[in-house]
């Protein structure tokens, strides 16, 4: 296999179009000219930007795009379809509004597949193939771009190979820089991709077009997307299409970043710069924030969880080398090797967590003992610190006598009551005594604070009620905020009566993390998961 160098290799990003057709996933303008800036940053070469004409926030993208978007090192794509049957190209809408959007390359979808050539554009194969002469021609004519989207290729050329081959052969001659095979139905595997390309290429230079440059559009369907690009690039195409995170309809595109991962750090493809590809992980998060639909943690190099170790033996060795269960150095995608702590602990995991943390513990063999002991007491009573690393660092404080204390707890209670209006009313109120500050009072000063907060339910009444009893001595609280609050029942057979976990995401002052809670109700579980996030964010903050 030849190793293309960036300049004869594309790597074209759909997120912007292909992407948000994803269900839940609408991007508003502003939103995708975020997008495009992260993917730039991240050195795509291509960024389709949409359909203009065909979708008015696409429109307006180009539009803005003009003015407020400046790549670089991607180039911009407008996607659109080729003229319809039966118009003259000159005259087709479509066309024009391609042309008007100013993207110096366009991206045509043309029906490649005999079958929907009669059954949904319901023409000729004959017109099929003049619709994508002229429009390419057209275009190329007035000095764009044009690569051409051959939608469902592969099982348009197991149904009749001669006539998908005949529309790329149009596309080709007619000036197209890339023909595109998109398995538009996902249902492709290897195997097939590479028996497909090699047949094709003995057709293509049959019919004179053996110097057509291939890309390959890839779908999830069969989880084969990332392996079905591979198994094409494998195969000699120089262009390959996906998706951030692989955001896509039904299972998804194939997932660029993970595609980019696996083509260079892999197959020794010289993509992108080290110090580019340190950010991937970076922005493959960010752009999750800006879609509102956050990468997943298992996904391969920059997923949270890509990384993370939670076994016992798997810790014991990694504390002699990571590289004995890691098949890379994480830090060459931005991403880090993470310690799970879990009932599955051993001492080593501990060690490991603690070192991740600033503790050395290597030394501390009792304290090791005692901690992984107290870890699996708490999970087995339904903690779980696997997604609560404050809560665990918290408990590590308190094994090592260096916990913070900010307040004792008096008390606190939370109620609630439906008024005569039938709206629900929610009232807490929280006792604490101010523990005293050493370098102001010595330590002596015990203030009593006593704060009373209504709120959007109990929960909520009790959070606000714990700031104000705070705010005095600590006004950082308020720059603090609960981002996510998750509940899960643990025991469900006991129905209401069950026992109770929640998770509290926190961010402020720069930080971000998570506390857990247990207990017998959701408001028990609830203030202890609070308590400990503002405990925990005035520690870090230095206070």
């Amino acid at each position: 296999m030849t190793t293309p160098t960036i300049e004869a290799f594309h790597l074209y990003d759909t997120t912007l179009r292909d992407g948000s057709q994803q269900e839940g996933l609408t991007l508003s303008v502003a939103d995708k000219l975020a997008v495009a800036r992260h993917l730039d940053d991240l050195g795509v070469t291509y960024i389709e930007g949409g359909w203009p004409g065909a979708v008015p926030r696409d429109t307006e993208f180009f539009a803005r795009a003009a003015t407020e978007l400046e790549l670089s090192t991607a180039r911009l794509a407008a996607f659109g379809a080729t003229r319809k049957a039966g118009v003259d190209v000159t005259e087709d809408p479509q066309v024009r509004a391609l042309v008007d959007s100013g993207a110096p390359t366009i991206t045509l979808v043309a029906k490649s597949d005999l079958r929907h050539v009669t059954g949904a554009l319901r023409t000729t194969a004959e017109e099929n193939l003049a619709m994508v002469r002229d429009t390419v021609a057209h275009l190329v004519g007035l000095g764009r771009e044009v690569f051409v989207d051959a939608e469902h290729f592969f099982d348009g050329f197991l149904h009749d190979p001669d006539y998908t081959t005949s529309v790329l052969v149009a596309a080709h001659e007619a000036g197209a820089g890339v023909l595109v095979l998109c398995d538009t139905n996902g249902g492709m595997l290897p195997h097939q991709v590479t028996e497909i390309i090699e047949e094709l290429r003995e057709r293509l230079a049959t019919a004179g077009a053996g110097q057509a440059r291939l890309g390959a559009h890839t779908h999830n369907d069969t989880g084969c997307a990332v392996a079905n690009a591979i198994a094409a690039v494998r195969a000699g195409i120089t262009h390959v299409q996906g998706c951030v995170n692989g955001y896509g309809e039904r299972t998804g595109n194939a997932d660029l970043v993970t595609l980019l991962g696996n083509l260079q750090l892999k197959m020794g493809m010289e993509l992108l710069p080290d110090e580019t590809l340190a950010e991937t992980t970076r922005i493959a998060h960010a752009i999750g924030e800006i879609v509102n639909m956050a990468a997943s943690p298992r996904a391969p190099y920059v997923g949270a969880s890509a990384f993370a170790h939670k076994a016992g033996l798997h810790a014991s060795a990694i504390r002699v080398d990571p590289d004995l269960y890691q098949h890379m150095n994480p830090q060459r995608v931005g991403n880090d090797m993470r310690m799970i702590i879990s009932d599955m602990a051993g001492r080593a995991s501990i060690e490991l967590k603690g070192r991740e943390l600033g503790f050395d513990l290597a030394g501390e063999p009792e304290v090791l003992s005692r901690l992984a002991a107290t870890v699996k007491q708490r999970e087995a009573e339904g903690y779980s610190y696997e997604a609560a690393d404050a809560s665990f660092e918290l408990l590590l404080l308190d094994e090592l006598g260096r916990v913070p204390s900010y307040s004792t707890v008096e008390s606190w209670r939370a109620s609630s009551q439906q008024g005569r209006d039938g709206t629900l009313e929610s009232e807490a109120t929280v006792k604490l005594v101010a523990d005293g500050d050493p370098e102001h009072d010595g330590g002596a000063a015990r203030e009593r604070r006593v704060a009373i907060a209504e709120g959007n339910g109990p929960v909520n009444a009790l959070d606000l009620a714990l700031r104000a009893a705070l705010r005095e001595r600590h006004p950082e609280v308020d720059e603090f905020e609960l981002r996510d609050f998750k509940v899960r029942i643990l025991d469900a057979h006991h129905g209401t009566d069950a026992t109770t976990r929640v998770l509290v995401r926190t961010t402020g002052r720069g930080l971000e993390f998570q506390t857990v809670g247990v207990g017998p109700n959701l408001i028990e579980a609830s203030w202890e998961a609070i308590y400990d996030a503002y405990t925990y964010g005035l520690f870090k903050s230095g206070v």
